[in-house]
């Protein structure tokens, strides 16, 4: 690798705020706000919308979409035709 042109890899917190959740991990984000984390070192924090702590599909409260029955529920309503 070039030296000098790759960004700073570095430990940062990830906070998501909606579930109350922070995890520690290694990343090139940027942030000016830092936050002590539980090893009393300070890191770099950003505050993320979602996380898998709050997604719908990871927390099981994902809605299953019925995807049975489509075709048969559309040639009931446009008619089944037989071969153009």
């Amino acid at each position: 690798m070039r030296k000098g042109i790759h960004p700073e890899y570095r430990p940062v917190v990830f906070r998501d705020r909606a579930a109350d959740y922070a995890f520690l991990t290694r990343s090139t984000m940027t942030s000016e706000r830092t936050v002590e984390w539980e090893d009393g070192h300070t890191y770099p924090v950003v505050d993320v919308e979602i996380s898998h702590v709050s997604h719908p599909f990871y927390t099981g409260t994902a809605r299953v979409l019925d995807t049975a029955g489509r075709v048969e529920r559309f040639e009931r309503r446009y008619g089944k035709q037989d071969g153009a």
